[in-house]
């Protein structure tokens, strides 16, 4: 009795490991297939560092007191590598999966013995390498042609890996999730952007967090990209700004909090709404 049990679990063991070997496998092949869409490289990948020229461009000078004085192009940055991370997770890969869904990709898959685990990870992983490049584009230019001051402190780097992972993560779920909202490919992008759009303003991309009435506050509270933005806010900016954030601190904790939270959420909901065919 106790053989068969030993090689059930080895046999699990196998697949778990074959499963995660093929979706890394898939990431290559996913990366081109990105690049290879300019409009999505547009909309997605070059999007958040030409909305950031124009804004470190039209809003010049400082704001701040003494020795925490920046310039209003360090001031956007944190927003737009908020935006820029949601943009990847979100707002890309809910299109990619809604095409791929109607021209039939999925359905090829799906007759083949690839799991929907393995072709999360071909996604997660496009995203991360996607987002990375993209993050270090934007810093790039802040750097280069702003003469932004980026954090020299290993804490403040800090902050940035773990609110760049738990955001994208979550951000990446989510927009498995959200595939399933657009009836065609060819209405997905009609469907995804207004949200993804109306999000970033209401979330501090954009507009100043605090500028906002308190009831926009409090609905913009619900969703993750918030807190994508206070935690590289707590991040990027110096330690005084945090007086004038809605609470008068960063709530990192909070932040980590509501992070988790969606990302869990988009796990489960990722799972219920995927399908590799769309149900009639």
């Amino acid at each position: 009795m106790s053989a068969p049990t030993a090689t059930t679990t080895a046999n699990q063991g196998f697949g778990l490991a074959r499963t995660i070997r093929l979706g890394v496998r898939r990431i290559p092949f996913e990366l081109r297939q990105y690049f290879r869409a300019s409009d999505q490289v547009f909309f997605t990948f070059l999007f958040p560092t030409l909305m950031y020229l124009i804004f470190a461009t039209i809003f010049t000078g400082d704001i701040g007191e003494g020795a925490d004085k920046i310039s209003m192009a360090t001031y956007y940055l944190p927003g737009l590598v908020a935006g820029g991370i949601f943009l990847s997770g979100m707002q890309g890969l809910s299109i990619e999966i809604a095409v791929e869904k109607s021209d039939g990709t999925l359905k090829r898959l799906g007759s083949t013995p690839i799991s929907p685990a393995t072709y999360f990870i071909g996604k997660i992983g496009e995203v991360f390498v996607t987002a990375i490049l993209q993050i270090t584009l934007l810093l790039v230019v802040a750097v280069v042609l702003y003469q932004v001051e980026l954090p020299s402190d290993a804490e403040a780097w800090g902050r940035f890996a773990w609110v760049f992972v738990l955001g994208l993560l979550s951000c990446t779920l989510l927009g498995i999730a959200l595939s399933a909202v657009p009836r065609s490919g060819k209405t997905a992008s009609a469907v995804v952007i207004p949200v993804v759009l109306l999000l970033q303003f209401i979330s501090g991309v954009y507009i100043a967090f605090t500028a906002l009435p308190e009831w926009l506050q409090n609905v913009a509270a619900v969703f993750p990209l918030k807190w994508m933005a206070q935690g590289m806010r707590a991040a990027i900016l110096p330690e005084s700004f945090s007086a004038v954030e809605p609470s008068g601190s960063w709530e990192l904790g909070l932040v980590a909090i509501a992070l988790t939270a969606w990302l869990v959420a988009g796990f489960i909901l990722s799972r219920a709404t995927f399908r590799w065919i769309r149900r009639n």
